[in-house]
Formats: structure tokens, C-alpha cells, sequence
């Protein structure tokens, strides 16, 4: 009995001359490269994880234990100049289109009053309590930038983004209070005359994204979400919350307790910690 007729033979050795054909040729297009994204708005290949195991801040998002730590931002001002932005200027505004850079402006250029690079070093300053997220260069064109994370009274996650600075005065994770020095005024590496470009979005992850686009998706328009959610009248500052909350030697952080509270709190204290099983 014949194990194969002339034509499954035939059919076997077809296929076996393809997968042999295939198998030498190798792949008929060049492999993605190990690197997720080819910079700082461009995907070249499915997300993961890079090949050096180092975080990428683009593959980044907030934990519920993150989001519920954030301080709560109770006020809003601009991040330079005075409480009530004097000294500055608004030298390029949220979503003005720039036919030159093929879109509209993703947030504001913030200038000190004499142009140029006069406001070169000036300080800059958090727009409300919150939490740092990023801090470092994206890219050369975006110079270095910080990104801080505030909850606000509505129960809101929004972020502040600044970016072309000269240098970086805080590190990611730490708290910092409304008018605290986070940087100074930069070029971005040459790349523009020296100003602030400024960001506010709605969001509960680190995404860079690129300075003009035709989408705003979750960014804000800067100068009109601070207007509207500065708190106090534009003549009568108000004083940030965190930095009291974090003074200890503050006498509005100092509980009075009645002496057989102050007895019971002190029994509480020196318990032993109860043993398993228990």
C-alpha cells in the first residue's frame, strides 16, 4: 500500500520548499527597535519596557496611593513675576496658532518685562501646593523641565509644567508650597531667547508631549484656569497652606489636651505592639 499518492507528495514537498525559502530569506522587514518611543512625541514600536531596565517617565502613572497624597491646592497664581503676574508678559498665548511650527501653542511663553534674555535666572515659582512628578530634560528642545502634580478642592488631579529652564531646584516626589523656587528662567539649551513655557493640564500621568498640536486633548488654557481659581481677591494674598502644615513649631499644628486625655494618649503610646495571634 502506498503511503503517499503522487499528488500529497507533491503538496509536501511545495510546502516544504516555501518554509525553507522563508527560513533562509529571514525576515522581510527590519525588526522595531528595543527603544519604546523614538523621542518625545513619535512611536516607533510597541510599548515596553527598554532593554537598560531604566523608568521612563512617558510609561508613568499616578497609584491611588499617589493621587491621595497629593497636597490639596487651594490657590492658584502665576508661576512668575508677582502673585498677580506683574513684571511679565504673556509673549505667546495658550493655543495661538504658529503656522511655523505647524500648530497651535500648547500652552504660554512667559516673559519678565524687558524682553530677550533680560528675565535670564529669574526665578520661578510653583503655581500651587502640590507634588513634584518630573524633573529633568525630555529632550534638547524642551531644556529642563519640571512637572507638578496638585489635587484640587473639586476632587481634580492637575498638573503645572514648566519648561526651558536654567536649572532645577527640586527633585521629583518632594512637596512644594504655592511661591516656592522650583527653578530659574532657561533658553533650552539656546534653542529660544530666554523665557518660561507654561503648561496646565488635566491629568494622572507624566506625558511631555510637544510644545504645538492640533488636539489640545487634556491641556488648559494657563492664564484663564489661574484666574479662575486664585482663591483671593487679586489685592490680598493669601499665604500657602503647606508651608504651615509642615511647621511643626507652628502653634496652629499644636493640639491642647486635657490632662487625663494626655494620659490616655501617653498609655496608647508605650503599649506594646500586641504578639501574633493575638
Amino acid at each position: 500500500m502506498k503511503l503517499f499518492n503522487p499528488i500529497t507528495l507533491l503538496l509536501i514537498l511545495i510546502g516544504a520548499a516555501m518554509v525553507g525559502f522563508v527560513w533562509l530569506r529571514g525576515p522581510s522587514h527590519e525588526l522595531p527597535p528595543v527603544e519604546s518611543l523614538a523621542n518625545f512625541q513619535m512611536a516607533d514600536a510597541p510599548l515596553k519596557l527598554p532593554a537598560d531596565g531604566q523608568p521612563r517617565h512617558r510609561l508613568h502613572r499616578m497609584s491611588a496611593w499617589d493621587l491621595a497624597t497629593l497636597p490639596r491646592a487651594v490657590r492658584f497664581d502665576p508661576p512668575m513675576g508677582t502673585e498677580q503676574a506683574g513684571l511679565t508678559y504673556n509673549a505667546q498665548k495658550f493655543w495661538e496658532m504658529n503656522n511655523g511650527r505647524g500648530g497651535h501653542h500648547t500652552g504660554d511663553d512667559l516673559n519678565g518685562i524687558g524682553g530677550m534674555n533680560s528675565d535670564l535666572g529669574d526665578p520661578v515659582f510653583a503655581a500651587a501646593d502640590g507634588r513634584v512628578l518630573y524633573a529633568g530634560e525630555p529632550s534638547p528642545g524642551w531644556g529642563n523641565t519640571v512637572v507638578v502634580a496638585h489635587h484640587t478642592a473639586d476632587g481634580r488631579v492637575l498638573q503645572t509644567m514648566y519648561a526651558h529652564l536654567q536649572n532645577i531646584d527640586v527633585p521629583v516626589g518632594a512637596a512644594v508650597a504655592r511661591g516656592r523656587v522650583i527653578g530659574s528662567v532657561g533658553t533650552a539649551n539656546g534653542y529660544y531667547p530666554a523665557h518660561l513655557h507654561f503648561e496646565m493640564r488635566e491629568s494622572d500621568g507624566v506625558d511631555i508631549g510637544a510644545g504645538y498640536s492640533m488636539n489640545p486633548m487634556n491641556r488648559l488654557d494657563p492664564e484663564a484656569t489661574i484666574a479662575s481659581m486664585r482663591g483671593a481677591p487679586a489685592d490680598r494674598p493669601s499665604p500657602a497652606v503647606l508651608p504651615v502644615a509642615l511647621d511643626r513649631g507652628n502653634p496652629w499644628n499644636q493640639v491642647e489636651l486635657s490632662p487625663e486625655d494626655a494620659a490616655k494618649l501617653g498609655e496608647i503610646l508605650k503599649r506594646e505592639p500586641a504578639a501574633d495571634g493575638e
